[in-house]
């Protein structure tokens, strides 16, 4: 006897896009046949999908929830992931800050404590965040960790603003980071930005009176990216089996760099964000222009033909948010290049937002778009065929978009917070209903899922993300 059964006439599944039957059971997907193979009476609850789009649930996998900013902590993972689940995405990886005197078991253990477990409506995983001095008795504690379950370590090049400290890591240790990933299977995640520039820029434009935000693609730049990209690619090409995960690429520089390695032959990966796709400087301009802000900074209309060209070749190979969940007010709180809120609320429209831009704007086939906010996130960071995929033996997340749906996107519609940079936004489609391991969350509106429901997910990388063959 089947939990549920989805009759769909358009299902992105393993076998190919078309009508299926999804039989679940005991929250995994147990089959997925032709139409009409599986008997109603065969399920205790039958859903009809026909007429809609019946897609595996999507992955965030960079977003930062209870992360320090602006003097506050912006939101736990209890509303975010609400409001994931009624945009259709299914689990997130956040980040587990690791802080000197902590051990790595130490870092994620609080950080799982503190604010997700018991807290979080979707499935999640973290991504560990290594910065300043790493000492010689993290690097041999790493090893254990990415066998834990925990295979991916955020790096940052740059201190991203003036009054940080000890955020970025030196060349020498990323190297000796990209070593110990390379022999024990794990992916370095990497924000780059060149820090001599970027902070030469700051005091530059501080000299010359030039410190309102409208400024900020000047000093987060296009050059700033390409230097940074280069620099850190050509450190990992020489460091056997590293794979970088190239963070919120934002310029047609940083596309250009992952292409040429990737073209190399070596396991370099794209992320960019919808933001960064389709915002540009100029919307700095706008009231409240901070809102569409995060950062590295915004850039131009070219970056974002590079951007949307990037995603079909490859060397884009995820849609994330960078998401850091705050109130309108503490977002536009600040209006200088150097106090500006990064991160946006952008975790709810982000399937609807990708959904009318590739497939219904550009005429992708629906593969790409579910490759770009599902599945190679789940093959990249470990989590396939577990997550990702509509597949016998599967976790039961599914979403089904249906096309009746479309609107104007509406902050009084959304429930991540009381702004969204997406406001009036012509969506064409949204969620009707989101499955999370077999249990329906989200129908027509209503929410029924609880903070509960969320389950922490082990994560270990296939051969195929370190030879380069993932996506």
């Amino acid at each position: 006897m089947l939990d549920s059964l989805i009759r769909a006439d358009r299902a992105v599944t393993l076998s190919g896009t078309g009508a299926f039957d999804i039989g679940i059971r005991d929250g995994r997907i147990a089959v997925v046949a032709a139409p009409g193979t599986i008997s109603e009476r065969d399920a205790a609850r039958v859903i009809d999908a026909r007429g809609r789009i019946v897609i595996p649930g999507g992955i965030d996998p960079h977003l930062h929830c209870k992360f320090f900013v602006a003097g506050a902590w912006s939101e736990l993972p209890t509303p975010v992931s609400r409001a994931a689940l009624f945009g259709g995405t299914t689990t997130m990886l956040d980040f587990a800050i690791w802080q000197p005197g902590e051990t790595l078991r130490q870092t994620i253990e609080k950080r799982d404590a503190d604010c997700w477990r018991g807290q979080c409506h979707t499935d999640y995983g973290f991504h560990l965040l290594l910065n300043g001095c790493v000492p010689l008795e993290i690097l041999e504690e790493l090893p254990e960790v990415i066998q834990a379950g925990f295979p991916s370590v955020k790096i940052f090049m740059t201190e991203v603003r003036p009054e940080r400290s000890n955020w970025k890591l030196s060349l020498g240790d990323i190297w000796e980071v990209l070593q110990v990933l390379g022999r024990h299977d794990g992916i370095a995640c990497i924000h780059a930005e060149d820090n001599d520039l970027v902070m030469h820029m700051y005091a530059k434009l501080f000299r010359e009176g030039r410190v309102h935000f409208q400024h900020m693609s000047e000093v987060h730049s296009s050059l700033s990216e390409d230097i940074s990209f280069r620099r850190v690619i050509r450190l990992a090409e020489h460091v056997e089996r590293a794979a970088l995960y190239m963070m919120h690429v934002s310029a047609r520089s940083g596309v250009e760099a992952i292409a040429e390695s990737r073209a190399r032959g070596f396991p370099i990966y794209g992320e960019t964000l919808h933001q960064y796709a389709l915002f540009t400087s100029e919307d700095y301009k706008r009231p409240n222009g901070q809102i569409y802000h995060t950062y590295p900074g915004l850039k131009t209309r070219d970056d974002h033909k590079a951007m949307w060209e990037a995603m079909q070749t490859g060397a884009i190979s995820c849609i994330a948010t960078d998401g850091v969940c705050t109130p309108f007010a503490v977002k536009v709180g600040g209006d200088r290049i150097d106090n500006t809120v990064g991160g946006n609320v952008g975790v709810e429209p982000r399937v609807a937002v990708m959904y009318t831009e590739t497939v219904a704007q550009r005429g992708w086939p629906l593969e790409l778009f579910v490759d770009l906010v599902s599945t190679n996130a789940a093959k990249l960071f470990g989590l396939y065929p577990r997550k990702g995929v509509i597949a016998p033996g599967s976790d039961a997340d599914i979403t089904v978009l249906d096309p009746a749906l479309g609107r104007a996107i509406r902050k009084e519609d959304l429930h991540e917070s009381d702004y969204t940079p997406w406001e009036g936004y012509p969506a064409a489609a949204w969620p009707a209903m989101t499955l999370l391991r077999g249990k329906v969350v989200v129908e027509d509106g209503r929410f029924l899922g609880s903070p509960e429901d969320g389950q922490l997910v082990k994560r270990r990388l296939h051969e195929s993300v370190l030879n380069g063959e993932a996506c």
